[in-house]
């Protein structure tokens, strides 16, 4: 069995998402931030950095969103191509895309003073962030309107609940905020958010850590930073 260290509407939820839509038996374990869990050595010895998430495989640990659900897609035939079958590639590099040019300058946005030493960073270091976020978001909603098998509007996949995580949290931005995106703009994944989060995974996540129903599409009222 499966065991996701967690807390609640972190990066954690993108690989709870995939377990749940995998229908792969996990425990999940949560971590006791205020606490100082993210700094205790048994979970510094799941994941180095003190970042969330770890999981726990039969194959020992592993971090990183990105090669998590990678791992979980090539294990389970399933959410991805196949290693091997078309598309095989194109949602590899789709996935790092993901990871480096979408989720990190978003944690950019959140958290400044790790990048600029100040807590609130400076105009330029988050105007060149939120750009990166809309050249991504940009490019992905072009690749979903597309349709491809691994990344289509109308069916579940690992990628798809990556990135739809990485929207709701983007959406907590209030309209007055500098960091705020007009999401209109990408009208492919506005319409994976309502497919996606009217699917049984989506609807148990939600529920599990209180999320609310409309999880990707209207997450405003109850969307918070995300966590480390």
């Amino acid at each position: 069995m499966y065991v996701l260290h967690f807390s609640p509407d972190t990066a954690a939820l993108i690989v709870r998402l995939v377990l749940e839509e995998l229908g792969q038996p996990y425990r999940a374990v949560p971590i006791d931030r205020a606490a100082g869990g993210l700094d205790a050595p048994g979970y510094r010895a799941l994941n180095p950095l003190g970042q969330i998430p770890a999981l726990e495989t039969p194959e020992g640990p592993i971090f990183e969103t990105a090669a998590i659900l990678a791992l979980l897609s090539e294990t389970h035939g399933a959410l991805a191509p196949r290693p091997g079958a078309p598309g095989r590639g194109d949602f590899l590099k789709w996935l790092a895309f993901t990871s480096f040019n979408l989720h990190a300058p978003l944690m950019g946005l959140f958290y400044p003073e790790r990048y600029t030493g100040s807590a609130t960073g400076n105009a330029g270091f988050l105007a060149t962030s939120r750009a990166r976020v809309e050249t991504a978001l940009a490019l992905l909603d072009a690749t979903a309107a597309g349709a491809p098998d691994w990344f289509a509007p109308d069916r579940a996949s690992a990628l798809g609940y990556y990135v739809l995580v990485l929207m709701r949290w983007l959406k907590s931005f209030a309209p007055d905020d500098p960091c705020h995106i007009d999401f209109a703009r990408y009208p492919a994944l506005a319409r994976m958010a309502l497919t996606l989060e009217a699917r049984p995974a989506a609807r148990a996540c939600a529920a599990a850590e209180g999320l609310g129903a409309a999880i990707f599409s209207a997450p405003c009222a109850d969307a918070s930073a995300p966590g480390a």
